[in-house]
């Protein structure tokens, strides 16, 4: 097949190598210039007008998991919605299965309940209302709802607790995570099924509290002192997401808990 990856970056690059190594064709679009083994890169600035007219739309898959770099609202309705957009006029007529990566922020609930794809989706704060447009204007696509990325090189409350930044905002919030690995895993997946929508989130939320004392107990290190979160684009929501949909669909999970996770993160790092 011939694939295209949009917004090519930190889930994006392992994506296109992965399927790159089953011998597909793929082609990677990012804001710069970049390299990476197996995927022919395009520097393409999605939210310019007409940026995408030199490239050819025969793709058999379009897999866009394109990110904001930056927080404010008039950011993510350039990357989310009229970047949608321009892509949709771009692929005309084009027979392309399409696949987005949304995020679980787009369920707004403070309650601490389980959540699944049937929950009320009504954002109003941080990327979740433009991640939700974008999620009605791919009616016919994939979606998956991705929970809290970590990994190598990222993680953002791991990497505050590593720089002695971390502080206990919220300790009974409950944080819904999931490995960069079984989110490529889950696009792979989701390539496979029928187009819906699918939480994407490992099996065991954890609060933000047994976080923090787990990674104390690791790194035999004090908890981190209460106080208050810096501001993030990401609102600050209590819930925990069931990922059961796309897991009876054929997802496995290769980390299927933090604990897992981060162990070997820390093996590594």
């Amino acid at each position: 097949m011939r694939i295209v990856i949009i917004g090519c970056g930190y889930v994006g690059v392992p994506l296109g190598q992965a399927l790159a190594g089953a011998g597909h064709e793929v082609h990677g679009i990012r804001r710069g210039a970049f390299a990476a083994e197996g995927i022919t890169p395009h520097a393409i600035d999605i939210t310019r007008r007409e940026a995408l007219a030199s490239l050819p739309p025969d793709f058999d898959w379009l897999i866009n998991t394109v990110s904001s770099s930056r927080g404010d609202a008039e950011a993510h309705r350039a990357v989310f919605i009229d970047g949608t957009k321009r892509i949709f006029d771009w692929l005309g007529d084009s027979p392309a299965r399409v696949l987005f990566t949304s995020s679980t922020s787009v369920y707004p609930q403070t309650d601490g309940g389980w959540v699944d794809e049937t929950s009320p989706a009504n954002p109003t704060t941080g990327t979740g209302p433009a991640l939700r447009v974008a999620e009605e204007l791919l009616r016919a696509a994939t979606v998956l709802r991705v929970a809290g990325i970590y990994g190598p090189e990222r993680g953002f409350l791991f990497r505050q607790f590593l720089k002695g930044e971390a502080v206990l905002s919220d300790g009974e919030r409950w944080l819904n995570m999931v490995h960069r690995d079984d989110v490529v895993g889950a696009i792979l997946a989701a390539m496979e099924i029928e187009p819906g929508v699918y939480n994407v989130a490992d099996d065991e939320p954890v609060t933000q509290h047994d976080f923090f004392e787990w990674l104390a107990q690791q790194l035999d290190r004090p908890m981190p002192p209460a106080g208050e979160t810096v501001s993030r684009k990401r609102a600050m929501t209590n819930k925990r997401v069931r990922n059961a949909k796309l897991k009876a669909a054929g997802w496995r999970l290769r980390f299927p808990t933090f604990r897992k996770g981060y162990e070997a993160l820390l093996r590594e790092e």
